[in-house]
């Protein structure tokens, strides 16, 4: 598991430098239900990738949550933008029963990067489970707090 970790970071550190913009923050679930996650974005060029882990409940549901999603960017006007994507997610969950759970995500949104390093995003990411818990989810409005670096 150490090692696991330790290839992780090293990935994510060396790919960094060849980024055009990486953002950490939160991402706070607006939904059905609530929720928060630690953002992760990982400029890829003009796009980029979106590391999500978060808990969350819902009714009598708890789930913990580790979702990626590779997004394509737009610029709209000077710091405003928007963004879709596609991606996965995975995670345990606990309720009337628990389990594993593995899932298809998509996302689109809208983002205003201000001439501070600070990053603010609204979107909206429906999910299809196809183990565990299946069937669709909406996922609700989000908002996002990123620190730009």
């Amino acid at each position: 598991m150490k090692k696991l970790i330790l290839v992780l970071v090293a990935v994510l550190a060396l790919g960094s430098g060849a980024m055009a913009q990486n953002n950490l923050g939160v991402r706070l679930s607006g939904g059905y239900g609530y929720g928060a996650e630690l953002s992760y974005q990982m400029g890829l060029g003009s796009n980029r990738l979106e590391l999500d882990l978060g808990l969350s409940a819902v009714d009598s549901w708890n789930y913990i949550n580790l979702c990626g999603v590779y997004q394509w960017t737009w610029n709209i006007t000077g710091g405003l933008g928007w963004y879709a994507g596609v991606g996965a997610n995975l995670g345990l969950y606990t309720g009337d029963h628990s389990g594993f759970g593995l899932g298809v995500a998509g996302q689109i949104g809208l983002e205003y990067n201000f001439n501070i390093p600070l990053q603010l995003t609204l979107d909206f990411r429906p999910n299809f489970g196809l183990v565990g818990h299946s069937g669709f989810g909406w996922g609700g409005a989000n908002l996002g707090i990123r620190y730009r670096f």
